[in-house]
């Protein structure tokens, strides 16, 4: 018999403790980031910059406006020079972070978050994209390959 597996908690970070471990929080960006009252206690904050690495490879980067999205998420600029694309990802996605790299691992291919539900300032915090885009990264997370 096998055990059931971890369901996955879109909202939440996996280890908050590795990832606060080592994050620059002296750059400007992260002042820029925490100057509102309801920000300043983000475990994302540091992150800004920091390369996005999906399964099969790079997928883009933490987007400099990523304080505009709620903690909860990730905001990854994951266009191209021809391209402009952003999209959001929940922190539960995250597998780890390695300050060292500055890399931002997650556990989704490149198509999986490409394919996710693009980012939308004037939407974001509507319930219905929320919930969307939960209900996207866990059916992806029941479709990642092993």
């Amino acid at each position: 018999m096998h055990p059931l597996p971890i369901p996955f908690a879109p909202w939440v970070w996996r280890n908050v403790d590795e990832l606060l471990d080592g994050r620059d929080t002296d750059s400007p960006e992260v002042d820029e980031a925490t100057r509102s009252a309801d920000r300043h206690d983000r475990p994302d904050i540091g992150l800004l910059g920091y390369e996005v690495e999906a399964l099969d490879g790079s997928i883009g980067e933490i987007d400099q406006s990523n304080a505009r999205v709620p903690a909860d998420c990730l905001l990854v600029d994951a266009g191209t020079w021809r391209s402009h694309l952003k999209v959001v990802l929940p922190v539960g996605a995250v597998a780890r972070v390695d300050h060292e790299a500055k890399k931002v691992h997650v556990d989704r291919t490149q198509d999986q978050v490409r394919q996710a539900p693009e980012y939308d300032p004037d939407t974001f915090d509507a319930d219905e994209y929320r919930q969307r885009l939960g209900d996207y990264y866990t059916e992806s997370y029941r479709t990642t390959p092993a």
